[in-house]
């Protein structure tokens, strides 16, 4: 195919300052004092989104990767000036804010660019966790039952079941979640949630801990999606002083024990009837909150197979061989045939409506 019938890619993804992966990449493992079940020198930043746009330049797209580097100008002038057919969005946050996510996305649609993954909207009511679960509730998607706190206080008599798990409701990838956040009595949760106020901006969510098996659940494309091989995970070797969770270390932190402790099971070993009952919850999830060209969902599973929705993730992590690519390469696609078919899906959909704000700005 000719160089100038090559379809524009811009690959966008915002990262300043200094990289923690780039730092332990000299660390000792003898002086870890356990031993690694991973490689500990994961990956950095800039590696993994170089790897994204280097595995689209050979399906065949023409890439432009940029880092935004905390100014927002950098942006503009690219959709202004030099507008590529359809913008690969991989910011997750801007200003250290990840609440800020849904409104860098939103620049795309103001200046009329096709971009991949989910809107705003989407994107701004997934990052409400308490929010996204009254959503469920009311379209009858199970979710544990919970409260959300905007000030330090919680009657002994609050109405739910322990153990409890306490996190932060407007933050993502697991951020704030210990595993001293699972409590089993009144003062365990009124020590914990004094100490995620003091951490983490209000509101704070405290909802009833499923006890069971955890699953991720990704899912591909529109029309239709499709429900890509479950993932489970092995917490059977976790310490014993830590719940059966995916914390904050166990997911990102490959110098901590838990991270190398947690294992991940691809595809689920589930019966016919519970494999049916997860996707067709994970599917209605996925469309009820907006999502569309992929996402993943947390789901729990108790021991009666009871299915729960804990939450919705747009625009998961694309890390090579980690969960939603896990998924894809069970599925039968590599990472570069995943990748396209994301870029293909927001081809697909239609060129956002120019504003009138850019039409008056190009007079």
């Amino acid at each position: 195919m000719p160089e100038t019938n090559k379809t524009k890619v811009a690959v966008i993804y915002n990262h300043s300052g200094e990289d923690f992966y780039e730092k332990i990449k000299d660390v000792d493992e003898d002086s870890l004092g356990f031993k690694p079940e991973y490689d500990i020198n994961v990956a950095t930043v800039a590696e993994e989104y170089e790897a994204i746009a280097n595995a689209l330049r050979e399906e065949g797209y023409e890439i432009e990767l940029v880092n935004i580097n905390e100014d927002i100008q950098v942006l503009i002038n690219l959709l202004k000036k030099n507008p590529p057919d359809v913008v690969f969005n991989l910011i997750e946050f801007y200003r250290d804010d990840p609440a800020l996510e849904h409104l860098v996305a939103g620049l795309y649609s103001l200046y009329g660019v096709r971009f991949t993954g989910a809107g705003p909207f989407t994107l701004a009511l997934c990052q409400r966790k308490g929010m996204t679960k009254q959503l469920l509730k009311a379209n009858n998607v199970p979710t544990p039952r919970y409260k959300l706190l905007t000030e330090p206080k919680m009657p002994g008599r609050h109405g739910l079941h322990y153990p409890l798990i306490v996190k932060p409701a407007r933050e993502d990838a697991s951020s704030g979640v210990e595993k001293e956040s699972v409590v089993y009595n009144y003062e365990q949760l009124q020590e914990r949630i004094k100490k995620s106020f003091e951490e983490y901006n209000p509101p704070i969510l405290v909802e009833e801990f499923i006890e069971g098996r955890e699953l991720h659940i990704s899912v591909l494309g529109n029309d239709p999606p499709e429900v890509l091989p479950s993932i489970e995970f092995d917490f059977s070797d976790l310490p014993s002083d830590h719940p059966k969770i995916i914390s904050y270390d166990a997911k990102w932190n490959p110098l901590e024990e838990s991270f190398h402790r947690v294992h991940a099971i691809c595809p689920a070993k589930l019966t016919k009837r519970l494999e049916k009952k997860v996707k067709a919850i994970a599917l209605e999830a996925y469309r009820i909150t907006g999502c569309h060209d992929y996402a993943r969902l947390d789901l729990r599973i108790t021991k009666d197979n009871k299915v729960f929705v804990l939450e919705v993730n747009p625009n998961p992590d694309l890390t090579e061989g980690v969960s939603f690519m896990d998924s894809a390469e069970h599925f039968g696609l590599s990472f570069g045939e995943t990748l396209a078919k994301i870029v293909e899906c927001a081809l697909s959909r239609p060129v956002p409506s120019i504003p009138v704000l850019m039409k008056t700005e190009q007079q």
